[in-house]
């Protein structure tokens, strides 16, 4: 029994000066079609992505190699993985064969594809094939025939998907041939171990050999011409994704997750801040439209898309390197549209989905930022008027700055700097604050915390907003005056801890605060409840009680909390009919990316949309963490018929209203011309 295949078979050694000589035209091809990208891509800004490069090197094989990224959703997901996995293993079985027939044996006479060895190189080889066109025929089949709306189907995609269906069906065409005329005739079992091959083989059965032969060096060239035509489309098609994919994880952010560039602002030399044109983005940002594949994945989980907005992430993306390598110097905004660049709400649904790990929040937060900084340009005049407010008062609210600690009397709380001992320093934020639906949340907090025997601090008319709705509008210049102000009060505080009940609070303090200084450790109420539960310091009578929980964009997608609020549920005897879209697939509320302070007046409201899939799970409760989402869905759930009964709440107020033996606040009575100290502001 042959134990082997003579490689070049019916061909002769002397096909590998071709070969070769084709391979070499074909990658200087490639080369050189990747060097005229890169001239582009080097025509934005420096950005410096190589700290720890081993492990991003080891990070990007990890996930390319197990198309984790890729195998996230079903539309798409499996049959792109099962492609790739195919190819790797057909790209394998043409690296092993080249080493021993071009290398190993005609140097050192060394064979190893022989034997045992061989039969499941064949299998393999065999199954890759089979993995392959199984899963381009699924890609192809969902693409051409399915046409999921929104899916861009261009001449790059016919182009590409017969090419590849020719290669490989050519492929397997060259194997059975072979079969046909060495292995059918003699009745060899190795046969056997290339199933595909042997049951295409019986398909030329009643040919002669010389047929047969003339055949297979016809299909074997016809093959090699139609591989090196592949290789050489690789930097001229969206083909480029297969290499330049895995090259976008080495270069992903290393920074948490969702953390933008800071600006100096001190620069003098700087005239420029934002990206007015691809010139003002990063080179990263014209690579990433390389990377694309075109998925419209994130497009899938945009909820300004989902709602008629002019946003695609996808195509943001696609329309940056349109401009990029059309050589224009057309203006961004004007490219992709002012009335899509302001609709994002940075909930990062598009960059958590994305395979390629493409950065679409800063991109378009680079552009809001030209628009406000340079051109004084605000997506509605109400975001202009709140801008002012926070330059003014120090919050976005029209709200007069000395009243920030009103909400706070008739409690035991303490308005820092004190001589007063504290255990908790809580960053109310704006909303908590000063809204009235809000301060509900803060004034549940200190029970909470009191139950707890924890005594609350807060900062007063010290505590200014934390900037972040003006920052991912674009405003930096004012993110970073109220950062500054806010991280001096902070840490003169002689606090040792801080504790918010605003998830976009939580992220700025805690993440991009560090950069100015601010060294206090920082923590979410969601984790402070559960901890104290935890310990037995905060006792709770559970009681019965079925509700949905809102994943907030800042606390799941930004900061990875999801279990946490759920434990807390728990505790409080709560049962949660989840969402289908929950954690990581969160459905924004429409408030982040600063469009809290913005009317929506394009298509329908993200909060609506999102109310109607909160009234579907048929529970009596709503329980969100983040104020912009209770005011959000507050508003919303009003506005749909026959919901009134539905109760939107706080965690912290879940909580507070199960504490065993709460403790009863009453309000101080000054005496003459005295001031109450919770509110820590002259009368």
């Amino acid at each position: 029994m042959p134990d082997a295949r003579e490689i070049y078979w019916n061909l002769g050694h002397w096909v590998v000066i071709p070969m070769y000589a084709g391979v070499i035209a074909c990658v200087a091809l490639v080369v050189w079609g990747f060097y005229r990208r890169f001239r582009v891509w080097r025509t934005g800004r420096a950005l410096v992505r190589t700290d720890d490069l081993a492990g991003r090197v080891w990070y990007s094989v990890r996930n390319a190699l197990s198309q984790r990224r890729v195998l996230r959703v079903s539309s798409g997901g499996l049959p792109h993985a099962l492609f790739f996995w195919g190819l790797v293993l057909l790209l394998i079985g043409t690296l092993l064969v080249m080493l021993q027939a071009d290398l190993l044996e005609p140097a050192f006479g060394i064979r190893f594809l022989e034997g045992w060895f061989y039969r499941l190189f064949s299998l393999f080889t065999d199954l890759g094939g089979l993995l392959a066109i199984g899963g381009l025929a699924a890609l192809a089949w969902r693409r051409f025939v399915i046409r999921p709306k929104g899916l861009v189907t261009t001449a790059d995609d016919y182009v590409i998907h017969t090419l590849l269906f020719a290669i490989l069906l050519t492929g397997f065409a060259v194997e059975s041939l072979r079969i046909a005329a060495t292995e059918l005739p003699a009745g060899a079992s190795l046969a056997f171990w290339s199933p595909l091959g042997f049951a295409l083989a019986h398909l030329f059965s009643g040919m002669g050999a010389a047929s047969l032969m003339r055949l297979h060096e016809a299909t074997w060239w016809l093959h090699l011409l139609l591989v090196f035509t592949l290789i050489g489309c690789l930097p001229f098609t969206k083909l480029r994704h297969l290499l330049l994919t895995p090259v976008d994880y080495v270069f992903r952010p290393h920074t948490s997750r969702g953390m933008l560039l800071t600006l100096d602002l001190q620069d003098e030399a700087t005239e420029q801040f934002g990206a007015a044109r691809v010139s003002d983005l990063a080179w990263k940002d014209i690579f990433d439209a390389d990377a694309c594949t075109s998925c419209k994945r994130c497009q899938d989980r945009c909820p300004a898309w989902a709602t008629g907005k002019p946003l695609s992430p996808m195509r943001v993306v696609q329309q940056i390197g349109e401009v990029a390598f059309s050589g224009s110097d057309e203006s961004l905004a004007e490219a992709i549209g002012t009335d899509a660049i302001w609709s994002c709400t940075t909930c990062r649904a598009c960059e958590e989905i994305c395979p390629a790990e493409i950065e679409h929040v800063q991109k378009i937060v680079e552009m809001r930022r030209n628009l406000v900084l340079m051109e004084g340009s605000f997506p509605a005049a109400e975001v202009e008027s709140a801008a002012r407010s926070v330059e003014m008062s120090g919050n976005p609210l029209g709200v007069g700055g000395a009243s920030r600690a009103d909400w706070a009397e008739g409690l035991d709380v303490a308005v820092l700097p004190t001589d007063q001992a504290i255990d908790v320093l809580y960053f109310a934020g704006c909303y908590a604050s000063l809204d009235p639906r809000n301060q509900k949340v803060a004034r549940a907090f200190v029970d909470v915390c009191a139950s707890a025997g924890l005594r609350v601090g807060i900062l007063g008319r010290g505590e200014k907003c934390c900037g972040e709705p003006m920052r991912r509008l674009g405003n930096e210049y004012v993110y970073q005056m109220l950062a500054e102000e806010n991280v001096a009060a902070l840490s003169a505080s002689g606090a040792s801890s801080i504790v918010t009940t605003c998830p976009h609070c939580f992220s700025t303090l805690s993440r991009d605060y560090r950069e100015l200084g601010l060294e206090l450790p920082v923590e979410h109420h969601s984790t402070f409840l559960l901890r104290h539960i935890d310990s037995g310091e905060l006792l709770l009578d559970p009681e019965p009680f079925d509700c949905t929980y809102h994943d907030s964009c800042y606390m799941g997608r930004y900061m990875g909390i999801f279990d946490e609020p759920r434990e807390v549920l728990a505790h409080a005897g709560g049962t949660i009919v989840e969402m289908p879209k929950n954690r990581l697939e969160s459905f924004c509320c429409g408030g982040g990316g600063g469009r809290v302070l913005a009317d929506e007046g394009i298509g329908t409201r993200i909060s609506a949309s999102r109310a109607r899939q909160v009234v579907a799970t048929q529970a009596s409760s709503l329980v969100s963490n983040c104020p912009f989402c209770l005011t959000m869905f507050d508003d919303a759930l009003k506005s749909l018929e026959g919901d009134e009964a539905l109760q939107v709440q706080d965690l912290v107020e879940v909580v507070a209203q199960r504490l065993r033996a709460p403790r009863q606040f009453e309000t101080p009575v000054p005496e003459q011309g005295e001031v109450p100290s919770a509110a820590g502001v002259p009368s």
